[in-house]
């Protein structure tokens, strides 16, 4: 997996994690996980901790799982000054998780995906699956649009974007240049739709499929592992904060 260097994003990822924003996208995927005190909970690019923190106050332990050793630095030391639970920090990528199968209760990421190829989205998924109880929650939250013309959110959150960028004067035409010259060299990151996520996750198996879409380019995603022979069923995102009921499928 091909990806910017981390190493040297501690500051501004922290910045990140503390914008409203991302607050609650904290808020809405801890909600949704539910973890209680017998979970064992495994955030797959933990960063400087926006999940893994108030989840270990919740969890019987934490996996913090991230591709940056100074990513990881900094959550272990905001950890140990807040006396937080157990967190158990893992060097390492989303698609090759070094967890044996069925350890976990509750798999969640945040903002983590977009970073991956369509197939390396995949292999995260069956390694997701295969560390999962039976049982077990999978909920993340992640950029969540396609990069097609003719799709009308596209159209809205580009154009909305672009006015933010815009506005700022010449700093944010530069940075309107730069993501245009990433989109052209191929060097954007990789949203896929939520319609693409629950599909994916249906193919593997995963019931209780569910996704919603929010006012910016992020969205929500659940799954559970089947417990034996589960039906698989699914719930698809409509519009901003829409959810169709879940459908089970024949």
């Amino acid at each position: 997996m091909k990806s910017k260097n981390w190493d040297t994003y501690v500051i501004d990822a922290e910045e990140v994690a503390r914008t409203d924003g991302f607050a609650d996208l904290r808020d809405r995927i801890i909600e949704r996980a539910a973890v209680s005190p017998e979970d064992v909970v495994l955030d797959i690019g933990a960063g400087t901790g926006l999940l893994a923190l108030p989840l270990a106050r919740r969890a019987a332990a934490v996996w913090a799982l991230d591709i940056s050793p100074p990513m990881l630095e900094y959550l272990s030391a905001k950890a140990a000054s807040g006396g937080v639970g157990e967190i158990r920090t893992i060097t390492a990528s989303a698609v090759s998780l070094p967890l044996v199968d069925e350890s976990v209760d509750v798999v969640v990421s945040n903002y983590c995906f977009h970073h991956l190829r369509d197939d390396e989205k995949v292999r995260a998924l069956k390694e997701i699956e295969r560390v999962l109880m039976p049982g077990g929650r999978l909920v993340f939250g992640d950029m969540m649009f396609e990069l097609r013309v003719n799709d009308p959110r596209t159209r809205q959150l580009v154009a909305a974007k672009s006015r933010a960028m815009l506005s700022r004067g010449l700093p944010g035409v530069v940075r309107l240049a730069k993501n245009g010259l990433r989109l052209v060299g191929r060097r954007w990151e990789h949203p896929a739709s939520a319609s693409w996520w629950t599909e994916r996750l249906t193919e593997l198996g995963m019931s209780q499929t569910g996704a919603i879409v929010l006012s910016h380019e992020g969205g929500l995603v659940w799954a559970t592992k089947p417990v034996g022979d589960g039906t698989a069923g699914h719930a698809v995102a409509t519009g901003d904060g829409a959810i169709l009921a879940p459908v089970t499928d024949g």
